[in-house]
């Protein structure tokens, strides 16, 4: 639920209409601006790691030239969701989920306290970066792109990287390369414009046609809940309706895509609103941008789906939604 800091939104016929042409003249040149996210360095993104964590992915995340702190980041999510209390049903502990034989071998003092502690980030962390490392020096020698082979041999092993010299035609391997590859574009910040989303026109059409719908904690506009919905509820139905399958919560559906800047958005973007600007994962409330400074979104009990500003004190940030981005995001974080 968003706490509001402005008055009521603009859901007035002329307000709607007056933004309605806004959604329609600033998709028609989003087309024009594509410049694609390029490769290079990769800074973290605003608050998509937790705060606590930041330094030091920052910091190992810049180990080795295989790795960086974006891609670092994005297997600790995929891992653990920054969990650093997770543990599976295989026995893989801690933030970066070592199992007991690995962290035997490649678990490092990262924080120079005297022990390698596989519960403590500051020893989990530079623990993953450093096991990074060491895949990518066994495989440095096969041909491809070492990012990728590195992760491959962190998911089949380096003796497979090195008998297929490359990713190894294992399905499960090439969806694991795929899917942080794909993470790790959530979690860096764009050096360059983010393309517009081929199907946010849709997500957008989906959303308004709810308009003046009463909101409902919870609701998922399901015909038991008489089509009534909750802000992540909203945008995750707006995106199923063009294909894309978003996670239920907001601070999930964060990550299905990269980052344009506020100065880049675009309408169909999802924008995001937290009282704690330092942490993604603290994220309470979404909607969706339709151009102008205004979205649409399911705010609090009591009101309707409507228009609302986004340029409020608790405005966290933006992501474009992809297909892919949407795919690569674990089931449970």
């Amino acid at each position: 639920m968003r706490k509001m800091w402005v008055g009521a939104g603009v859901a007035v016929a002329g307000g709607m209409g007056f933004v309605m042409l806004l959604v329609v003249g600033v998709y028609l040149v989003a087309g024009n601006l594509a410049g694609g996210a390029g490769g290079g360095a990769r800074k973290l993104a605003k608050g998509s790691v937790p705060a606590a964590y930041q330094p030091l992915v920052q910091k190992w995340g810049n180990l080795c030239p295989a790795i960086n702190p974006a891609l670092l980041a994005a297997q600790l999510y995929q891992e653990s969701g920054f969990n650093p209390r997770a543990q599976s049903h295989a026995a893989a502990q801690g933030i970066a989920q070592f199992i007991p034989g690995t962290w035997a071998t490649h678990g490092i003092d990262g924080d120079g306290d005297g022990d390698r502690d596989v519960w403590d980030p500051k020893d989990a962390i530079p623990s993953a970066a450093s096991y990074d490392c060491s895949l990518a020096s066994y495989v440095k020698d096969v041909p491809g792109n070492p990012t990728e082979n590195m992760l491959a041999s962190y998911n089949a092993g380096a003796y497979a990287v090195i008998k297929y010299q490359g990713v190894p035609p294992y399905k499960e391997t090439q969806n694991y390369v795929k899917v942080i590859t794909t993470l790790e574009k959530s979690f860096a910040a764009p050096e360059t414009r983010v393309d517009p989303s081929e199907q946010a026109a849709g997500a957008i059409a989906y959303a308004q046609k709810k308009l003046g719908t009463l909101y409902l904690w919870g609701g998922n506009g399901t015909p038991e809940q008489g089509g009534r919905f909750d802000c992540s509820g909203l945008t995750k139905a707006a995106y199923e309706s063009v294909g894309i399958k978003l996670p239920r919560v907001a601070n999930d559906q964060y990550n299905a895509g990269p980052h344009p800047s506020r100065d880049e958005l675009m309408p169909g973007d999802l924008v995001f609103f937290s009282d704690d600007l330092t942490n993604s994962r603290a994220i309470r409330h979404v909607g969706i941008y339709v151009g102008g400074g205004y979205m649409i979104d399911a705010p609090r009990t009591g009101a309707v789906i409507r228009f609302d500003p986004i340029d409020t004190p608790d405005y966290f940030g933006a992501t474009r939604v992809t297909e892919d981005g949407a795919k690569a995001l674990p089931t449970t974080v």
